[in-house]
């Protein structure tokens, strides 16, 4: 049994909000990318957006060096 690896994520989307939109970065660390669009997307809808309003466009595992969070960067060491 290997251990599993924590990576992270850079999921990239847009969503609509009384008749504009946004678009949002998220990095999250998850074990797989399914687990970081979900803490993503619980991210994003603690804010009043409904799920439905979001359109994801890109989730990419990316480097802890690529991380523009400190805090994700330094958890990562």
């Amino acid at each position: 049994m290997s251990v599993s690896e924590i990576k992270i994520y850079r999921i990239i989307g847009t969503y609509r909000k009384k008749y504009k939109k946004y678009l949002f970065r998220k990095e999250v660390r998850a074990l797989k990318e399914k687990d970081a669009l979900e803490k993503a997307l619980t991210e994003i809808t603690s804010i009043g957006i409904l799920r439905r309003q979001i359109t994801i466009q890109e989730i990419r595992e990316i480097t802890p060096e690529e991380s523009q969070d400190y805090l994700i960067r330094e958890l990562s060491k």
